[in-house]
């Protein structure tokens, strides 16, 4: 499936011609002239990004920006404005923007932000599916696989582990056993940095 570029700026000219732009690179794209038409447009759950005009009539780019990390919404943002400055683009910047392009924007340029911005799209929509994915396998382990686990991730060995939980040193080797099993990992290591991934012994 094509990634997807949502464009929102109140110049229907502008937005066409990016839009012309970032079809012939492959990439299919959704505009939209105001903030309220983009927030009230059920987003698809593929490779997207969002290139944002600074200055919107009524809510303005950077309230957008504002209101989507309020969300959870990890879309990445480029902005794109006529009207910047150095404090406003590292405003932008430090909120999470991938990039802050000054209009006219360059072709190359603007592809270019554009490819950042859906790399890192891609980069975290494969975290997040990592990141089911162990919590799924995670829920199939019974509360003493769990306990065990814990453990064994804050450094704990097995003699140690069975003191801490009141049992034998083999039966330990067991559950710890088991626990790798339905977690799927091929080494203590492997279970180690997938407790590390699920924050389980961090406290």
């Amino acid at each position: 499936m094509k990634p997807l570029v949502y464009i929102v700026d109140d110049d229907a000219a502008l937005r066409d011609g990016l839009s012309s732009l970032l079809r012939s690179a492959d990439m299919d794209v959704a505009t939209f002239g105001a903030v309220a038409d983009f927030l009230g447009h059920r987003r698809e759950e593929r490779n997207s990004c969002l290139l944002l005009d600074v200055r919107l009539g009524g809510q303005s780019g950077m309230d957008l920006h504002a209101e989507l990390k309020t969300q959870g919404c990890t879309l990445p943002v480029v902005f794109m404005t006529g009207f910047g400055d150095i404090p406003m683009s590292v405003r932008a910047m430090k909120a999470g923007a991938v990039d802050f392009l000054a209009k006219p924007v360059r072709v190359e340029e603007l592809l270019d932000a554009v490819g950042q911005a859906l790399a890192r799209d891609a980069a975290c929509r494969a975290d997040e599916a990592l990141q089911a994915g162990l919590r799924h396998r995670y829920g199939t382990l019974t509360p003493r696989e769990r306990e065990i686990m814990a453990l064994a991730a804050r450094g704990l060995m097995n003699k140690q582990i069975a003191g801490e939980v009141g049992t034998s040193e083999i039966t330990v080797k067991i559950h710890r056993g088991q626990a790798m099993k339905k977690m799927g990992a091929k080494t203590f290591a492997d279970l180690v940095r997938m407790a590390e991934a699920l924050r389980i012994g961090a406290d």
